[in-house]
């Protein structure tokens, strides 16, 4: 007989849920047990049995100690982004190698190779500011050399322009030209006052120094810090040699190449530049459909309404689709009947929008029909996209492994070229997918689950308290400090640290036939799954973190570098297994709700986590400290 038959126990079989627990340390096997493959089962212990925590009599519940309210555990938050604020670029600190060696050397204009009136007073006057990293680079650059990079005899020079230009395009790779914008010395100038205008020429030199390193440190990791945005982010930012940058643009004889070259170069990140300059181009001139509310069309219907689906396919259907359908499109004249080659048009549409392609045409259908994202909106999630890509390695290389949370899709990339693709289920929105990346290790088959304290704790505790045999009935394995134990023997009412709860190998098995391991401090990885038929959905934030699969074995195999039939022929061995991947393979936990496919199509999804959200909010308090008075 089966011994998950309830709801309840279905509610269960998600995989992994990842928290933590106020004021109370997760076990450390719940944690390694749900990473790696899962232990056997100890031999009974022949000695004396000593006492374990939260062990007693089998007893009654009424007869246990009073209990205590239930415990909750709560997942990673989302916090207040605080933006890097700016400082004083120490000028002072540059008077004899920029000023008193400039004028030395001739390195100022002509009409500044004077004596200063009195240097040490003007200089610590000129007010530059920028990032702490920034100015430090600035500070070290210009506290041991003698020259200007972006000012000569004749005032501003050819790089100090070359420069300006990259910076004031700065909106074509997602960023934002104001935070690169420079006050530039005018040509008309008092020479009868030449100290203010050697402070001017000044104040410009360290100011656009320290806009083109912080050009340069945006394009290369982006100017949002991922894990200030919320604990589910989980990215080592890159670092960028800001001072030897610096070296390299005071010789460099072409500027606007050095700076360009800073931008990622992957293909993805091209697609979202391409699409981002298109849509700028279009905004405004966006069009719209109405299709009447409630409309439900299926194949072989007739419905007068389909004149206004076509229609709105013909705004939302990207030009390849309609290249690709083009006889048909050109052939309908306005008729009700939906034919099957409308049905085919309808359901590339869906399938080009991440929806389940049935050629049904529903509520999920009408939306990305009549409405979906404007332009604007469409706009937002491309720089949010173009950001976050700067998070990633620029290429994310020849073989590996894309989940992207939002489009619910995993797919594996071989040789450079995407070999398939499939449906995944992710976490609620309540249980969230963390956003990182990692490396794939071990396949596991015939896994056991190891339950983690999350669920322990939130959804199976108030069933214990009520009846301490739950876990014994539904064929649970319980351990408490590595040894076996009845779950009628635990004391609910007590705490559960100590208490290790897991799932043997079978046909009901959470995790169902296998696991995919990218060992990570978030107990992340991919699995199979009982439940299949929330792949059939559109909508699958479903699960409490992991990542479910709807063709687990064609995604072992392909980690694995063998075959599907292999891959059988393991789990039907019947035993629990734990296979090395042969090579280790990158696998991108992401979060993108503009990406493109493999075509290089660029397709929009729905903010499932409300995350760009967040990243709106940390661009505007960039903004804002990147504008703050000092």
């Amino acid at each position: 007989m089966r011994i998950f038959k309830t709801a309840a126990i279905v509610a269960l079989m998600s995989g992994c849920a990842v928290a933590t627990l106020d004021a109370r340390p997760a076990s450390a096997f719940s944690l390694g047990d749900f990473i790696r493959a899962g232990r056997k089962k100890p031999e009974p212990q022949q000695s004396q049995p000593q006492s374990l925590p939260g062990v007693g009599a089998m007893v009654e519940p009424q007869q246990n100690a009073v209990a205590k309210p239930l415990p909750k555990v709560t997942g990673p938050q989302y916090y207040t982004y605080k933006a890097d604020p700016l400082r004083r670029i120490a000028t002072d600190k540059l008077l004899d190698p920029v000023v008193t060696g400039s004028v030395r050397n001739g390195a100022l204009p002509p009409m500044l190779r004077t004596p200063l009136a009195d240097a040490r007073q003007f200089m610590p006057d000129v007010d530059v500011r920028a990032t702490a990293a920034v100015a430090k680079a600035i500070e070290t650059h210009y506290g041991s050399r003698s020259d200007f990079v972006w000012i000569d005899g004749a005032g501003v020079n050819a790089r100090a322009k070359s420069a300006m230009a990259v910076l004031a395009e700065a909106a074509k790779v997602g960023l934002d030209p104001q935070d690169y914008a420079v006050q530039v010395p005018s040509d008309d100038f008092d020479r009868g006052d030449m100290i203010a205008r050697e402070k001017e020429l000044v104040q410009f030199e360290l100011a656009l120094s320290a806009a083109t390193l912080s050009y340069v440190q945006d394009t290369v990791r982006g100017r949002i810090d991922p894990n200030k945005i919320s604990g589910y982010h989980d990215f080592q930012r890159k670092t960028v040699d800001l001072g030897a940058f610096l070296d390299k643009l005071s010789a460099s004889t072409d500027v606007a190449t050095l700076l360009n070259d800073q931008n990622p170069k992957s293909a993805q990140f091209a697609a979202l530049s391409v699409e981002l300059e298109r849509l700028r181009a279009e905004k405004g001139m966006e069009q719209r459909v109405e299709i009447a509310p409630g409309t439900l069309l299926k194949p072989g219907q007739s419905n007068p309404e389909l004149a206004n689906i076509v229609a709105g396919i013909r705004i939302k259907g990207s030009e390849t689709l309609k290249a690709d359908h083009a006889a048909v499109l050109a052939a309908y004249q306005g008729t009700p009947e939906y034919t099957p080659e409308l049905v085919a048009l309808v359901e590339a549409f869906q399938k080009e929008h991440g929806l389940k392609a049935d050629g049904v045409v529903g509520q999920a259908s009408l939306r990305i029909l009549t409405g979906g994202d404007s332009t604007a909106a469409r706009i937002n999630k491309l720089e949010v996209a173009m950001e976050q890509a700067r998070w990633l390695p620029d290429g994310l290389g020849n073989r590996y492994v894309f989940i992207n949370q939002p489009a619910f899709t995993a797919s594996y990339t071989d040789n450079g070229t995407e070999q398939f693709s499939m449906r995944v289920v992710v976490g609620s929105k309540a249980n969230q997918t963390y956003f990182f990346q990692d490396e794939i290790q071990t396949v596991e088959v015939n896994p056991y689950w190891g339950v983690p304290q999350s669920i322990i704790i939130n959804e199976m505790l108030p069933k214990l308290r009520n009846d301490p045999n739950y876990l014994d009935r539904m064929g649970y394995q319980v351990e408490v400090g590595g040894r076996s134990v009845p779950s009628s023997s635990i004391n609910w009412n007590g705490s559960t640290a100590s208490v290790a709860v897991r799932q043997p190998p079978s046909s009901d098995n959470a995790l169902g036939e296998l696991k995919i391991l990218f060992p990570n401090a978030h107990a992340i990885y991919m699995h199979d799954t009982p439940s299949k038929s929330f792949f059939k959905r559109d909508q699958r934030a479903l699960s409490h973190g992991c990542v479910r699969l709807a063709d687990p074995r064609r995604m072992a195999a392909a980690v694995l570098g063998t075959s599907v039939e292999d891959v059988g022929k393991e789990i039907g061995g019947g035993r629990n297994k734990a296979l090395q991947v042969p090579q280790k393979v990158p696998v991108y936990v992401a979060y993108f709700t503009a990406w493109p496919n493999k075509d290089g199509v660029i397709e929009y999804f729905d903010d499932v986590y409300e995350r760009d959200m967040y990243m709106n909010r940390a661009f505007e308090a960039t903004r804002n400290a990147r504008r703050a008075e000092g």
